[in-house]
């Protein structure tokens, strides 16, 4: 247990029986009463934010989270089942944690997961991806307009935009938090 006064941005805490990671804290002093901090909280699970007053003195409980890498193995139903690059343990961890990102992933592809107490309670996939175009719709010669995109499907299975220069057989880069094309690689 810690003191309000101990919390910083970035903590994670245990706060009316949820898990929240610390946004923002203020120390105020007014002309009458006592001073205070006022907070703003993130849930991990919900990402709602919550703002709480907290007296200097009371206790808050700061939860101790340790992130790794970890190598995605395969999908379970609802979870995917990650190994330790270290110890190679191998972990199940909720599919929605990874928020929308998930559809990106694939076998052997490195992420980062964050345990509190054994639980995994934050997910991360690599901001961008690299995936095989396998079917992508013929260009139409005398099509070539600035900017001019067509549909193609990559190697999971996921439909993208691309330009028409992209075909059958090419790797692309895909950002995984807007799921849209930012380039072709070699």
């Amino acid at each position: 247990m810690a003191k309000a006064s101990e919390i910083k941005v970035g903590n994670i805490l245990r706060f009316n029986g949820e898990l929240v990671t610390v946004t923002e804290i203020l120390h105020r002093t007014p002309g009458k009463g006592g001073a205070f901090y006022l907070g703003k909280f993130r849930n991990i699970k919900t990402g709602k934010i919550v703002e709480a007053r907290l007296a200097t003195d009371e206790q808050v409980e700061i939860c101790r989270v340790e992130t790794s890498d970890f190598q995605y193995l395969y999908e379970e139903g609802d979870y995917f089942v990650v190994m330790d690059n270290v110890t190679f343990e191998q972990f199940s961890v909720a599919k929605a944690l990874f928020g929308p990102a998930a559809k990106f992933i694939k076998e052997g592809m490195d992420v980062i997961v964050s345990f509190e107490s054994e639980e995994p309670i934050m997910a991360q996939a690599p901001n961008f991806v690299e995936l095989a175009i396998t079917y992508a719709e013929p260009a139409v010669k005398g099509d070539t307009s600035s900017g001019a995109l067509k549909y193609a499907t990559t190697e999971i299975g996921f439909e993208i935009k691309v330009p028409l220069f992209v075909n059958e057989g090419d790797k692309v880069k895909i950002d995984t938090r807007t799921g849209e094309y930012v380039e072709r690689v070699k």
